[in-house]
């Protein structure tokens, strides 16, 4: 498991508890989501800052987050929004359907 892996960050203040990678995560997605409810991994500065903090690289570690279902990720340009579970938006496939079903709902 990435995520079971703890590695120093470089930038970290001494005597700081560590963050697990999935509640920096989490935590991450809360915070700089601002109004949206999710956040752009290169433009919101999350990739840069679990760098920092971890010492990697962070698609490991979202993708098996993704796989475990404790966020979501869609692929957008310039990079992937990350969202906390049920917050991404529904798939177009799903949308044709609801519009195409004949009962109103």
């Amino acid at each position: 498991s990435v995520i079971g892996r703890r590695r120093m960050g470089r930038n970290r203040m001494e005597g700081e508890a560590k963050l697990g990678k999935e509640e920096f995560v989490v935590r991450a997605i809360k915070k700089l989501r601002g109004r949206y409810r999710g956040i752009h991994s290169v433009f919101s500065g999350f990739n840069e800052a679990f760098r920092q903090y971890f010492g990697e690289d962070p698609r490991p570690v979202t993708q098996e987050l993704a796989a475990r279902g404790i966020i979501e990720i869609r692929p957008v340009k310039g990079g992937v929004m990350l969202y906390l579970k049920g917050d991404a938006p529904q798939a177009a496939d799903d949308a044709l359907k609801k519009i195409l079903d004949e009962k109103e709902g």
